[in-house]
């Protein structure tokens, strides 16, 4: 397996691009285009959407795509842009140390150099995967990325309110005692989806300690007030994917019942898109030399 020497630093400029009075921004993306678009917005980082990237490749979420699957795609982003890319690794694709490492040598052979992995099971007898085994799996992880010379930032999320977990009021206690037990596995960022409280998300960053991200959805505080309560990472998840598709639903009815194309109207020129993906965007894709 070739790794490129361009990953220990995108590491850590990703590692330090979590900033609490700055937090980092990343508006997923699911495939080459989507990331080049995103890059050129200005975007510091892209960040992988595990549901979008299974959607557009027909699959439902949930670990369904295999992994193989997903690192091809991952690995077409990466080639994209020239900014460090974080993959949603769902869960893993596996429970054993070897799997973990299995996939972290996947995952940096595709060029990522960061990864969400949860601890969402999808089954509702239980939701949660064993805390123990989840601390197992962040560990091996660490050690996977480090023995091949990489830092790999692990974003390791507790679908606690996700999966709405117990009784809503011992949410809050049990989010934390999992993100302690994540952080201090190695985990560099906690991820908590479906908090959009700023009582609670406050409440999340000052027990934790850590950069903690949140999921942002219509309704979500701003950047700046996320921003104000400490959060050093937002990500909108399949949220652009599902934008996009809206988009196209829309066009689609609009064309095949009206026969008009209002739709289109304000979209980005042919040139343009073509401009995007013809060749690598400006940017730095080499650690400086000095």
């Amino acid at each position: 397996m070739e790794i490129s020497d361009a990953l220990p630093w995108k590491a850590e400029k990703l590692r330090e691009l979590h900033r609490r009075d700055r937090p980092l921004v990343l508006v997923n993306a699911w495939d080459a285009a989507a990331a080049r678009i995103v890059e050129k917005a200005g975007s510091e980082a892209i960040a992988t959407t595990s549901a979008g990237i299974a959607f557009a490749s027909g699959y439902p979420d949930g670990q369904r795509i295999s992994r193989e699957r997903m690192l091809e795609s991952v690995a077409e982003i990466c080639s994209a842009v020239s900014v460090p890319v974080t993959a949603d690794m769902e869960a893993g694709y596996g429970d054993t140390p070897e799997e973990m490492d299995r996939m972290v040598a996947g995952l940096l052979e595709a060029g990522a150099v960061g990864l969400n992995l949860e601890d969402g099971t999808g089954h509702p007898e239980a939701p949660l995967a064993d805390l123990a085994l989840q601390v197992e799996k962040i560990r091996a992880v660490v050690d996977a990325g480090r023995k091949r010379g990489v830092p790999i930032v692990v974003n390791a999320r507790t679908d606690v309110y996700l999966a709405r977990v117990g009784p809503e009021a011992g949410r809050l206690a049990e989010a934390i005692r999992r993100g302690e037990a994540y952080r201090d596995a190695g985990a560099d960022c906690v991820f908590i989806p479906a908090v959009t409280d700023p009582t609670v998300i406050g409440a999340i960053v000052k027990r934790l300690t850590c950069p903690v991200n949140v999921l942002a959805i219509a309704g979500s505080p701003a950047i700046a007030e996320l921003a104000r309560l400490g959060v050093a990472r937002v990500s909108l998840g399949s949220g652009p994917m599902r934008a996009a598709m809206t988009q196209l639903l829309r066009l689609a009815e609009e064309v095949l019942a009206k026969g008009t194309y209002s739709t289109l109207e304000g979209i980005l020129p042919h040139a343009s898109m073509n401009e995007l993906v013809a060749g690598r965007p400006p940017g730095r894709a080499d650690p400086p030399t000095s």
